[in-house]
């Protein structure tokens, strides 16, 4: 165990030795900023999820779905920058995306999942996912699962197009650029969509893990319609996940230097908690990104209810999953990503708590993994204490 904690929060450091004693971690990071403070950070483990070497502080990792809310804070910028209208719609600014009936999706939808091209009819290869203009063709091509604007599903895949070419039309940069050069530059945040070269060094691999028979107490069978769901290739909730097929290797270089901000970002526990510091505040007394107007329609609610592709019940803000069933967090006001198999970064602007996690060992759930949510609930509990709840 490594790293440091300020005192109050030490039952943190408790949580996350036990992450490796009862609940299978390999290798991991947590930060934690409390008004744009770091007060936690903490690393241990090996640096590959299938090596012995131990981790070293700054080691990333690949972020998948937590890179959506990075994908957000950029278009988020866009709008507070006066670039991006949330209410246009996506077809002012991509003219190809009409096709099908999709005239009156906004830019607010993709935002919300609310576009109804969660899954591809024909699943692209990694090679072509990587593909900026054949990813985009494919999505704008597609006809709509059901009409925009009118119910939501979890867009796993295709959000990584949709969010990259709207960045890409309306700045003439790819995503990873614009949050290279706009959001992880001025921040000082270890984040990337698209890995530079020069920063290979110091990503970790990654790989599966299987939790031990006794961690989490008993276990619950999956409901059978949640199973159907998920195991059912002609599902639409499999087809959602499977839009890139087959599966891309994550440990690839190549896979990790494509840019898709749905899926592949790469960062540091320190880079989640500290870009989703600067969104509620200034971060070492410096940046802030977020003007309160903005940090208000990040966590107002856009969508909510059975998610036709999670199937579970789930909240989404503009581009960032609300407390809730499908992500628990901090608290009703708390807003952020998970990354399925692990990963998890989110903000909590009542406390001013930003939070970053990360690990080389992804296991099989989608959301609410139960290594964050025990640091999640150290959190809380530490914030209780403090304030004598």
């Amino acid at each position: 165990m490594n790293g440091t904690t300020d005192p109050r929060f030490e039952g943190i450091r408790t949580a996350f030795a036990e992450n490796f004693t009862a609940r299978g971690e390999r290798g991991a990071a947590v930060v934690v900023y409390e008004g744009g403070r770091k007060v936690v950070d903490l690393y241990a483990g090996t640096r590959d999820v299938d090596g012995v070497t131990s981790r070293e502080p700054g080691t990333a990792h690949i972020l998948r779905s937590a890179t959506k809310g990075v994908a957000a804070t950029a278009l988020l910028l866009l709008h507070q920058r006066g670039q991006l209208d949330l209410d246009a719609p996506v077809g002012a600014y991509w003219p190809e995306f009409k096709a099908h009936g999709k005239e009156d999706a906004r830019v607010r939808d993709v935002l919300a999942h609310r576009t109804g091209v969660p899954a591809l009819d024909r699943p692209l290869t990694p090679a072509e996912a990587a593909d900026p203009d054949l990813g985009a063709a494919a999505v704008a091509a597609q006809a709509p699962f059901w009409a925009p604007g009118t119910d939501h599903g979890y867009h796993a895949q295709t959000y990584s197009w949709l969010t990259g070419e709207l960045v890409r039309r309306v700045t003439g940069r790819s995503l990873g650029a614009y949050v290279a050069e706009e959001i992880a530059g001025p921040v000082g945040a270890d984040l990337w969509i698209g890995l530079p070269d020069a920063r290979a060094h110091r990503v970790g691999r990654v790989g599966p893990v299987e939790a031990p028979a006794t961690a989490g107490g008993p276990r619950v069978r999956p409901k059978r319609g949640l199973t159907e769901a998920y195991t059912n290739p002609e599902s639409l909730t499999r087809r959602a996940f499977d839009s890139i097929t087959p599966a891309p290797d994550e440990n690839d270089p190549a896979y990790r230097a494509a840019q898709l901000p749905g899926s592949n970002g790469i960062g540091t526990a320190d880079g989640l908690a500290r870009l989703y510091a600067s969104l509620i505040g200034e971060v070492d007394g410096g940046t802030r990104l977020f003007t309160p107007e903005t940090l208000r329609l990040a966590r107002t609610e856009a969508s909510a209810g059975p998610d036709r592709i999670l199937v579970v019940p789930s909240r989404f803000g503009l581009g960032y999953m609300l407390h809730g069933v499908a992500s628990p967090l901090l608290a009703p006001g708390s807003f952020g990503h998970p990354g399925r198999g692990g990963a998890l970064g989110f903000a909590d602007p009542e406390s001013g708590i930003a939070f970053g996690y990360v690990t080389n060992g992804m296991r099989k759930g989608v959301t609410a993994d139960p290594r964050a949510q025990a640091l999640v609930r150290a959190v809380r509990e530490a914030l209780g204490r403090h304030s004598g709840a």
